[in-house]
């Protein structure tokens, strides 16, 4: 997440062609918003307090890349569901390291 925020930062020429096939604006302040947006929700992951915030946050954010990519018609395993793997990991993550989420949903 830091290099998909960090490239859009810049941003770079792939992002901006990248942008304009799947049918987001092409604008400089587009993709750095979302290159923003992803470097914040991914530093309220990393940080424990706010872990379980920037989680959600974080799944939102992958949820527009599904979108996305559902409404172009990519590849189901490749594209479409990258985003869940991202989820099934991050989520997955936090499980493990925090006693609060591992509270609220018990798996015995």
């Amino acid at each position: 997440m830091i290099f998909d925020g960090g490239i859009k930062l810049v941003p770079l020429d792939i992002v901006l062609q990248t942008s304009a096939e799947i049918g987001l604006p092409t604008s400089v302040s587009f993709a750095r918003g979302l290159g923003i947006l992803a470097l914040v929700c991914t530093a309220l992951y990393a940080y424990p307090r706010t872990s379980i915030l920037g989680a959600i946050l974080l799944t939102g954010y992958l949820g527009g890349a599904i979108l996305t990519q559902l409404r172009i018609g990519s590849p189901l395993f490749t594209h479409l569901f990258f985003g869940v793997y991202l989820g099934l990991i991050m989520w997955g993550g936090l499980f493990l390291r925090d006693r609060r989420l591992r509270a609220l949903i018990p798996f015995n």
